[in-house]
């Protein structure tokens, strides 16, 4: 699968697999996993190797790839070659100490490079810790993806018609944001109607929108290479049968403002959780909170930080994340409520702004 690549700066490109290498203490870097080799070249392609070491950073690839990276990598200070004929695991002989992702790597790709190379050390932390933190090329590019997103979702709210499925409203939502510049979805997009809102994760389907069902839509778009991740629960007219719905609503809103007003650098994934989570806790709806408040987002959906009872990873300035708090009522109901955001001068930016007071179509 081809995606569209993003430019970095030429000093910035090289950094990166520099800093990675060093803070490894290991001799070679060698990445095989798609999403760390375009963290490490802005170059997206379905196969390829990057291999980093004193002598700098080489991108290999097949024939696929090989044109077009020489194109867009020229200039980079990344040097780009073909795939050896001893395949790229023969890049790693006589290696000292080599430093792979293990959490990216197979168990056969692990087995051949301990047989070739000396030493290999897991730089997985590593590429977190370095990931983590935007640069101002990636925030521009998430920021895009946010954008987008809004948009889409704004300019969807008037196709909503009784009767169309969830799918049909999904295949809606993720035309839309192609159409204003995405490259695609940051994941599948979560369309829930009336109860299938009560499963967090609920699989989209053929459940047909009824007047005062609740909408519960989970989405996302890629632009760059870079995800955003937003969530808007709301209501298809009122029945006046949903008044505990939005008295709860309100309360998950409440948690939801605490989170970005109550988060700042230096605190803990722990730490930033609990600044929703003790909101519905002083309403007993804590126990209907069922999942973690937020995540990293970047080039992946998911990835760290973490915002999370039992996570003490430290929030730094540039990451970005989800502000997400949900709760969930089996058979009944779910409201989740969420931005994409980053931390900026200690404090948290939304990135995602559409309106979340509660809306009736």
């Amino acid at each position: 699968m081809r995606m569209p690549h993003v430019r970095r700066g030429i000093d910035m490109l090289i950094e990166r697999s520099k800093k990675v290498l060093n803070d490894s203490g290991a001799d070679m870097l060698f990445i095989t996993a798609p999403d760390l080799r375009f963290y490490l070249t802005g170059f997206a392609s379905s196969d390829g190797l990057v291999v980093a070491d004193k002598n700098g950073t080489t991108f290999y690839t097949d024939a696929r790839y090989l044109e077009a990276a020489k194109n867009a990598l020229s200039g980079s200070g990344i040097n780009v070659a073909e795939v050896p004929k001893g395949g790229y695991m023969s890049l790693s002989d006589g290696a000292g100490r080599l430093a792979a992702a293990f959490d990216r790597i197979t168990a056969d790709e692990y087995v051949a490079l301990t047989s070739r190379a000396k030493q290999v050390v897991n730089c997985t932390n590593e590429f977190n810790a370095a990931m983590s933190i935007k640069d101002e090329g990636e925030l521009a590019a998430i920021k895009k993806a946010c954008e987008i997103a809004d948009k889409a979702y704004t300019d969807m709210l008037g196709a909503f018609k009784e009767g169309m499925t969830e799918n049909d409203a999904a295949a809606e939502l993720e035309y839309r944001m192609r159409k204003f510049g995405a490259s695609g979805t940051s994941f599948e997009t979560i369309m829930a109607f009336g109860e299938g809102s009560s499963v967090p994760h609920h699989e989209t389907g053929e459940r047909r929108l009824k007047f005062g069902d609740v909408i519960l839509m989970d989405f996302g778009c890629k632009w760059g290479g870079y995800c955003s991740d937003c969530t808007r629960t709301f209501l298809f007219g009122d029945d006046k049968k949903h008044e505990q719905f939005k008295s709860v609503y309100a309360k998950v809103l409440e948690a939801h403002m605490s989170a970005k007003r109550n988060i700042t650098s230096g605190m803990t994934g722990r730490e930033a959780d609990e600044t929703a989570r003790s909101v519905l806790r002083g309403y007993g709806l804590d126990k209907f909170f069922t999942h973690s408040l937020g995540h990293g987002i970047g080039i992946n959906i998911h990835e760290f930080p973490y915002l999370a009872p039992r996570r003490d990873n430290v929030l730094r300035d540039g990451m970005v994340f989800s502000d997400e708090p949900g709760v969930y009522f089996e058979g009944d109901f779910g409201i989740r409520i969420e931005d994409s955001v980053t931390l900026s001068e200690g404090r948290v930016v939304s990135l995602t702004n559409t309106d979340k007071q509660l809306l009736i179509l």
